[in-house]
């Protein structure tokens, strides 16, 4: 796959992803792996319905200048990226309905056919003191992945990290995961407003 196709494909995710609420502005990270030892992420200066040439940057696993003008993420992607053959693509989004139905639960078990089928249980993780999550995050998400054998973390109150080794295979469970979360919500407010 040469780089101008994987930054199409990387442009082309972000602006679906936006428009449906997964990024904001300024806020998330998309990332490909090109080569054993080099990926493309966003900058941090990246605005997701708008990814182009210059808001992508290619880094090398060796920490350089480039590193300065990329996303947060970056040192995350990184550690995935070397200790994760299978990613090849990552992603940090923060899909309004998974959000916030990770805040007053500890595991998403979905109700509905896609959800069961494709993604089954999730346990959400507690990221715990928020000041020091970053410090944390890159070791932690790592070791989450290869410990549970899972290719998609969600960290209550903060958003869904995920990775694949194809890139529509990764939009397609974060889109059922939060058509799912959204229906376990919309189950539990029906349940709020029944009468007996």
């Amino acid at each position: 796959m040469n780089r101008k196709h994987i930054k199409d494909t990387l442009s082309s995710l972000a602006l679906s992803m936006f428009r449906k609420d997964f990024f904001g502005i300024y806020h998330g990270s998309l990332s490909a792996k090109v080569e054993s030892n080099r990926f493309i992420i966003n900058t941090k200066e990246a605005v997701f319905d708008a990814i182009d040439d210059s808001s992508l940057i290619e880094l090398y696993f060796k920490r350089d200048y480039r590193w300065n003008q990329a996303s947060i993420d970056s040192t995350i992607h990184h550690s995935i990226y070397s200790q994760i053959s299978d990613a090849k693509f990552i992603s940090f989004s923060m899909p309004p309905f998974t959000t916030a139905y990770s805040l007053e639960h500890n595991v998403i078990t979905p109700k509905d056919y896609f959800g069961h089928r494709d993604i089954g249980s999730i346990e959400i993780v507690k990221p715990g003191n928020f000041d020091d999550w970053y410090d944390r995050a890159q070791s932690t998400i790592t070791h989450y992945f290869q410990k549970n054998k899972t290719n998609i973390m969600v960290v209550s109150g903060y958003g869904v990290y995920s990775y694949n080794r194809d890139i529509h295979e990764m939009a397609k469970k974060l889109a059922i995961l939060e058509k799912s979360c959204r229906l376990l919500m919309l189950d539990e407010a029906s349940k709020d407003y029944r009468f007996d």
